[in-house]
């Protein structure tokens, strides 16, 4: 089994909290990592009818079952268990004693808000990263700025490859052709999550707007045109992206404004969780194509951001992230706030370094009266290199 970085984080919440939660996309390892994590646990699933059944019906009997610790896999199939949790928790006072996973973050969320604040601990879990997939320590984002380069240069692989194929754990234990795996994930997901949390009739409109979505991955959320060009309201448009996202499909990283309200209010720019899932959606059938492909450039921008999510997730933190963007199309792909410090990153596809791709970096330390201000350019290239005060980051070192 391929580590998981919340490991430890878990292994440490579970001595201090009586319930975990652990929350991701459906197919992201939540139910392997909770096995793996707490292998003296009983287990039972909520996705087996029969155990649906019984817990719906007898909620208490469902729970007395289990005297020990357990893990209850989709848990936020059966609400009324929630309740009578937090009954055996407060009374017994014992920490570990639930682990739950699930595929809906708003089912889930809303139900421990009712019946678990304070008793649980939640971790957020996608696929993959690329630190995991390859068995090395995670960027340190608070130093990503003091980078140096490695002593000696290990095999990489193809960044493309690596963009296609995506992150989801089965792809790669089981070694499976990707696009086919994901057609059936996609097919299950919208039959089975997305009319769990809203019923959704037109699968085949649902279907269009997401590949309408992954079109605009990497840029700037317009409601209007993609409602329009969908052919639904504006009103079924941001119903659907809320479903996207709180089944973690999407995220929607805000801009940066001063004025806080202005960050809610301003659209925000969407990205796919998963690049391969991304790439099927824009029906991009091989790296080869990728590597040619004019969404190559939003796609690569669509991995760093993830990247840049999952490291945050992984230490249980809330990305501190936005994007900012000025009334003259000046644009900085990613701010990262550290404190009293934004740090600016751009994120290039190209694999040859040029002035060029540094120029909206400058322009920010112009506007900032900070021509020293420290930032980063990540780009496709392979060389760790420093020019005029910026670290040009190659993306094999996130």
């Amino acid at each position: 089994m391929i580590k998981r970085e919340l490991s430890e984080k878990l292994a440490q919440a579970a001595k201090k909290y009586p319930v975990l939660t652990i929350t991701g996309p459906r197919q992201s390892g939540k139910t392997t990592l909770a096995r793996h994590a707490f292998r003296g646990y009983q287990y039972v699933s909520l996705e087996e009818p029969d155990n649906t059944k019984i817990a719906r019906e007898d909620p208490r009997g469902f729970l007395d079952q289990y005297t020990g610790n357990v893990i209850i896999d989709e848990a936020q199939k059966v609400p009324e268990l929630f309740s009578y949790i937090q009954t055996i928790v407060d009374t017994e006072n014992r920490p570990g004693r639930f682990i739950l996973t699930g595929s809906h973050n708003f089912l889930l969320m809303e139900n421990i808000t009712q019946s678990l604040a304070g008793r649980c601990a939640i971790f957020h879990l996608l696929p993959f990263s690329k630190a995991e997939l390859k068995g090395s320590k995670p960027i340190d984002i608070d130093k990503i700025d003091n980078l140096k380069a490695p002593t000696r240069k290990k095999k990489t692989g193809d960044l493309y490859e690596m963009l296609f194929t995506g992150f989801y754990p089965r792809i790669h234990d089981r070694h499976l052709e990707p696009q086919e795996w994901l057609q059936d994930y996609l097919l299950s997901y919208i039959e089975r999550d997305v009319r769990l949390i809203s019923n959704i009739g037109d699968v085949e409109t649902f279907q269009r707007f997401m590949r309408f979505c992954a079109a605009m991955s990497g840029q700037i959320l317009n409601i209007t045109s993609l409602s329009s060009d969908c052919g639904i309201t504006s009103k079924t448009a941001r119903k659907w992206l809320s479903i996207l996202e709180c089944s973690f499909i999407i995220k929607l990283l805000r801009p940066h404004y001063k004025n806080f309200n202005k960050r809610l209010i301003k659209s925000p720019k969407l990205y796919f969780t998963d690049t391969g899932l991304l790439c099927h959606l824009l029906r991009i059938r091989s790296f080869e194509e990728l590597r040619k492909s004019d969404m190559r450039g939003h796609i690569f921008e669509t991995w760093v951001i993830d990247e840049f999510i999952k490291n945050y997730y992984n230490r249980r933190q809330e990305p501190d992230m936005f994007y900012w963007r000025d009334s003259g199309g000046n644009e900085i792909d990613l701010l990262i706030s550290r404190g009293d410090e934004l740090l600016p990153i751009g994120i290039k596809s190209s694999q040859t370094f040029n002035d060029n791709l540094i120029k909206e970096l400058n322009f920010w330390r112009n506007i900032t009266n900070n021509p020293r201000h420290s930032g980063i350019l990540i780009y496709g290239g392979d060389n760790l290199l420093e020019f005029k005060g910026l670290i040009i980051l190659p993306w094999a070192m996130l």
